[in-house]
C-alpha cells in the first residue's frame, strides 16, 4: 500500500484513508485529471507544488493571493529556489525569463483581485517549448467555469476552502493532474504533515454535490451586480470578465463556460470612501474569504494584499479604493439594493 503495489487503507497522514481517497477520486473527476491529492489548505497544496516542480525556478504571472506572493517572494528564495514575479504587462519578458531554465510557470486566471485573464493555451505552448510545466490556481473560476487541463495546463491547484467547500465551514486544498506529476508530491505532503483530515474530507465531499448548482447561480447574480455597479455614479470602475468592456472579456468567453461569482469595484473618493461603503453593507459580510453561500466583501489593501508594500500594490493596480465582492446565494435584487444603500 505504501509503495503503491497494493490498494488499501493504512495511515491517515499518508493519505491512505478511505474517506480521503474517495474524495480524491471526486476531485480528480472535477478537473478531468488522472489523479488528485487533497491537502489541509490551499497554501499547503501550492507549497507541495512549488517544492516538487519549482526547484529549477518558478515564474508567477500576474496578481495572486497575497500569501502565495509572500511564499514566492520571501520563503522559497531562502531554500535556493529562483522565483520571478511578472505582471501581465511584463508578458514580453516571459520568453527571456523562460530561457534561463525555469521549470514551472504558475498563475491564476481570473486573478485575485483584479480578475485579469490569461490565455492558458498560449502560455502552456510557450512554457512547454522551454521544457517547463504550467500550473494554474483555478480557485476563482472553479471547475464548473473553467477546465485548465483541457486547455493545456499540466497541473491545477485549488483552495478548496472557497468554491469547492462552499459553506465557509472547512479549510482544505487540492492538486490535480497526471499521476506521474503528482507522484513526487506525495512525500512532501506525507512528511510535512499537510494531508487533509478525514472529517474535513467528508465535509468537502458533501459540498461537491452542490457545486454546479451553487456556481451557476453565483455566476448569474455576479453578472447582474456587475452591470448594476457599472451604471452607478459613485463607482469608478468594475472589474468583471462578464462585462463586454472588460479587457479580458473576449478571452474569458473563449476559455470559460461562466464568468464566476467574484467581482471587484473601485469606489470614487479613495480608500476611506471604500472603507465606509464596506462598513455600511448589511447583506455582504465583511470577511476575507470567498466562494461561500453567503456574500462577502473585503478591501484587499487591508486584508488579502495587506502584506504587500503600498508601492507594490500600486504597481499591480490594486488601489485602496477597491472592494472585492464574493457573491453568494442571496436574492440578486436584495444584494444590489444593499450596495446601492451603502454607496448612497
Amino acid at each position: 500500500m505504501v509503495d503503491g503495489r497494493k490498494s488499501g487503507s493504512l495511515y491517515t497522514r499518508y493519505g491512505l484513508n478511505p474517506t480521503i481517497t474517495s474524495l480524491e477520486t471526486k476531485l480528480a473527476a472535477l478537473e478531468g485529471a488522472e489523479a488528485a491529492w487533497a491537502f489541509c489548505s490551499g497554501m499547503a497544496a501550492e507549497t507541495a507544488l512549488f517544492l516538487t516542480h519549482g526547484r529549477r525556478g518558478i515564474v508567477c504571472l500576474g496578481d495572486a493571493y497575497g500569501g502565495t506572493l509572500e511564499l514566492l517572494a520571501a520563503q522559497l528564495p531562502l531554500l535556493g529556489i529562483p522565483t520571478h514575479l511578472l505582471l501581465g504587462s511584463d508578458m514580453s519578458r516571459l520568453d527571456d525569463v523562460m530561457s534561463r531554465g525555469v521549470g514551472l510557470v504558475f498563475f491564476e486566471t481570473p486573478t485575485n483581485p483584479t480578475l485579469e485573464i490569461f490565455d492558458v493555451h498560449a502560455l502552456a505552448s510557450l512554457a512547454h517549448a522551454h521544457g517547463a510545466l504550467v500550473a494554474i490556481d483555478n480557485t476563482f473560476a472553479s471547475p464548473v467555469n473553467q477546465q485548465p487541463l483541457a486547455l493545456g495546463a499540466d497541473l491545477v491547484v485549488h483552495s478548496c476552502t472557497k468554491y469547492l467547500g462552499g459553506h465557509s465551514d472547512l479549510t482544505a486544498g487540492a492538486m490535480m493532474g497526471a499521476k506521474e506529476l503528482l507522484a513526487p508530491a506525495w512525500n512532501w505532503r506525507k512528511n510535512l504533515g499537510t494531508t487533509i483530515a478525514p472529517e474535513i474530507a467528508a465535509l468537502l465531499a458533501r459540498s461537491i454535490r452542490t457545486l454546479p448548482v451553487r456556481v451557476r447561480r453565483q455566476n448569474a447574480t455576479a453578472q447582474a451586480i456587475a452591470e448594476a455597479m457599472a451604471r452607478h455614479s459613485r463607482i469608478a470602475q468594475v472589474l468583471y470578465p462578464g462585462l463586454p468592456d472588460f479587457p479580458g472579456h473576449a478571452l474569458a468567453k473563449k476559455q470559460m463556460s461562466g464568468f464566476g461569482g467574484m467581482l471587484t469595484i473601485e469606489v470614487k473618493g479613495g480608500g476611506e470612501a471604500a472603507t465606509r461603503v464596506a462598513d455600511r453593507l448589511e447583506l455582504f459580510a465583511l470577511a476575507p474569504s470567498l466562494g461561500g453561500v453567503e456574500s462577502l466583501v473585503t478591501q484587499p489593501c487591508t486584508t488579502t494584499h495587506h502584506g504587500l508594500p503600498p508601492e507594490e500594490r500600486t504597481r499591480r493596480g490594486i488601489s485602496d479604493a477597491m472592494l472585492r465582492l464574493s457573491v453568494g446565494l442571496e436574492d440578486t435584487e436584495d444584494l444590489i439594493a444593499d450596495l446601492n444603500q451603502a454607496l448612497g
